[in-house]
């Protein structure tokens, strides 16, 4: 269920493959590898995309449907 979260983050936000493979500083193959669901992508690259997408892991990894379960830190 992630992947499809992965793919439809990607492409809400206009971006290719490669895009989020540079940002993860590693190859658009094995980000793609990621997003089919054929390979498992480390908790270290899921938070960075927490991060980026400005969504929850719980969100991201399709345990939850509520993009934010919490406030943006203010600090």
């Amino acid at each position: 269920m992630k992947e499809n979260r992965l793919k439809d983050l990607r492409e809400d936000n206009d971006l290719y493959q490669k895009d989020i493979a540079k940002i993860l500083n590693t190859t658009q193959a094995q980000y793609s590898l990621y997003e089919t669901g054929l390979r498992t992508m480390p908790i270290q690259l899921l938070i960075k995309l927490a991060k980026y997408y400005d969504v929850s892991l719980e969100y991201l990894t399709g345990i939850s449907n509520i993009k934010n379960h919490y406030p943006k830190d203010k600090g």
